[in-house]
């Protein structure tokens, strides 16, 4: 067994190297060790590496996404968890306190005494540590939630968790997407698929998708997954042609999960009907972006902000990928090793010409 761990750090804006790190030894209360299967690429990865999420907490280990084989664990972890060496576990991003008033009523997700989370995002006294997926092994917190997976389903679709749990919880439970519901999704990136995959499921009765004219593929995927009409937002005028398509009204739920973009924002508030919702997911890089609140009044409408993914909506992700019933390969398009992360956050990107990708994972075995 390797005494030493390689992982990838990144040490800056557009800057990544291989480092190595001594194997954490797992004691009576240290949680336990993750050799990692495969890591997911999210777009906030590729924001945090253009160095649109600052600067804050770094060098630090990336990758938020993780999906791994137990190696060691500490009794009282293992009791917690309720898993042992051997087994394949999805792991959330945050490490709750498990003990607060909030992660007491299930509001675990806003704990204000987390030892922060996996992929990086950790107060600075935590120091540089294996805490990231792009890393062969990965330290798990005693605190960390993980969720069992079947160990025969291949690794790239398995660790699709992520975008298919945030598909779920945005669009069913912040959206409350519902049998003949009316759907429109900004963004055809994974999460936008998950999200129209989600809303299918249910029963909506309209899924409008929309992404730019080099999104062609993903919005060809997006109506093979469920969606009515895919809008091609460089060539046609989005609430134009929703409104079109809902007789004026517009639809009953707005999803934007596009990053870094303002248009959108406007998009969805015009496009949505009297009274509906809108869900909001795209990080915009703490840009201050002007709201028409009067149109937010007079139209009644619901807004809310989607943090991350919760282990409701983790849970129902996995049983979706478990059944089997969905062509999730077609959008698993890229897998790579260690070496290849800086290509593969650049793939995501769409900065590699004539490469498009959905789902990009980080496989260390490769």
């Amino acid at each position: 067994m390797a005494d030493m761990v390689r992982a990838v750090v990144q040490t800056g804006p557009r800057q990544m190297e291989m480092r190595e790190f001594p194997r954490p030894v797992i004691g009576p209360d240290d949680g336990a060790l993750l050799r990692v299967e495969a890591c997911g690429i999210c777009g906030s990865d590729v924001e945090q590496y253009k160095g649109a999420m600052g600067t804050r907490g770094l060098p630090m280990i990336p990758g938020h996404e993780p999906l791994g084989i137990i190696e060691e664990i500490a009794p009282a972890t293992a009791a917690r968890w309720g898993v042992g060496v051997g087994d394949r576990v999805a792991v959330e991003i945050l490490i709750p306190c498990r003990s607060c008033d909030l992660c007491l009523a299930g509001r675990y997700m806003q704990c204000k005494n987390r030892a922060g989370s996996h992929g990086g995002y950790n107060p600075p006294e935590r120091g540089l540590g294996l805490w990231g997926g792009y890393a062969e092994h990965m330290h798990l917190h005693p605190n960390s939630i993980v969720h069992p997976m079947r160990a025969d389903i291949p690794a790239e679709i398995a660790v699709m968790f992520n975008p298919l749990g945030a598909g779920v919880r945005w669009a069913l439970q912040y959206g409350g997407v519902h049998l003949g519901s009316s759907v429109l999704v900004l963004g055809a990136g994974q999460r936008g698929l998950a999200a129209i995959l989600a809303s299918k499921y249910v029963g909506a009765g309209l899924i409008i998708a929309t992404g730019l004219a080099r999104d062609a593929k993903k919005l060809e995927l997006a109506k093979e997954f469920g969606a009515d009409v895919a809008i091609n937002v460089d060539e046609e005028d989005t609430v134009e042609r929703v409104k079109e398509l809902t007789g004026g009204d517009g639809v009953d739920v707005v999803l934007d999960l596009t990053p870094m973009a303002q248009q959108p924002i406007l998009d969805a508030i015009n496009a949505v009907r009297w009274g509906g919702t809108i869900v909001l997911a795209g990080l915009k890089g703490h840009k201050d972006i002007p709201i028409p609140t009067d149109m937010l009044i007079n139209k009644a409408l619901t807004v809310k902000g989607a943090f991350s993914v919760d282990a409701a909506a983790y849970t129902d992700a996995i049983k979706l990928i478990e059944s089997g019933k969905f062509p999730l390969e077609k959008m698993q398009t890229h897998k790579y090793g260690l070496d290849d992360v800086e290509h593969a956050i650049k793939l995501l990107a769409g900065e590699i010409p004539g490469e498009d990708g959905i789902h990009v994972a980080v496989m260390p075995g490769l």
